[in-house]
């Protein structure tokens, strides 16, 4: 009986496996048959494999290369921009000792009234274009900040809380929250 039941259900099935193979000889070319030796075989073969592994390697090497490019661009982008900050910072620090100097003179007896309103109107303009780059001065007055100040002197002074500015001998900067030159001042004990 079992073999009854497997006649009629191969007879099903062998209809659909001519046919299909019918249809594929006739929408599909035959391939040349080529005899080969085991040797030819082998050679050719290898010669697949080592093609395909030039193949894996020059993609490979593609691959690391669009890789180190992208990094390179993205590097290249963020060290423009840094080293054209760190050039505004280097040019505002090498004019600092003439913005000391108009301080001193803006500080000093006035006895010629003309002469001291220039420079203090150069000195204003000298401020102006350096704020405009960047420049602020880091605050002096208050409780002193080692990250901002540096204590050169210390003084016991009555009435007055260990660790505020007394007085301030050099004022100090920042370009874009960066330090270019902390603040010289005295401390009290």
């Amino acid at each position: 009986m079992a073999s009854k039941k497997n006649k009629p259900h191969e007879a099903e099935q062998k209809p659909e496996t001519v046919e299909t193979t019918e249809k594929e000889q006739q929408t599909e070319k035959q391939p040349e048959t080529v005899t080969m030796t085991q040797e030819e075989l082998e050679t050719v073969k290898k010669h697949i494999d080592e093609l395909q592994k030039k193949l894996d390697d020059t993609i490979a090497l593609l691959q690391r290369n669009q890789a180190d490019f992208d990094n390179y661009r993205k590097r290249n982008a963020t060290v423009r921009l840094d080293s054209y900050d760190e050039g505004k910072r280097d040019c505002i620090k090498a004019l600092l000792p003439v913005l000391d100097d108009f301080d001193r003179v803006a500080e000093s007896d006035e006895k010629a009234e003309g002469w001291a309103d220039g420079v203090k109107l150069v000195h204003k303009k000298l401020a102006d274009i350096l704020t405009k780059e960047g420049l602020t001065e880091i605050p002096s007055d208050g409780v002193f900040d080692p990250e901002l100040h540096n204590a050169v002197m210390t003084e016991a002074v009555e009435g007055m809380e260990s660790g505020n500015i007394v007085q301030t001998f050099q004022k100090g900067y920042k370009v874009k929250e960066k330090i270019i030159r902390h603040s010289m001042v005295k401390v009290s004990e």
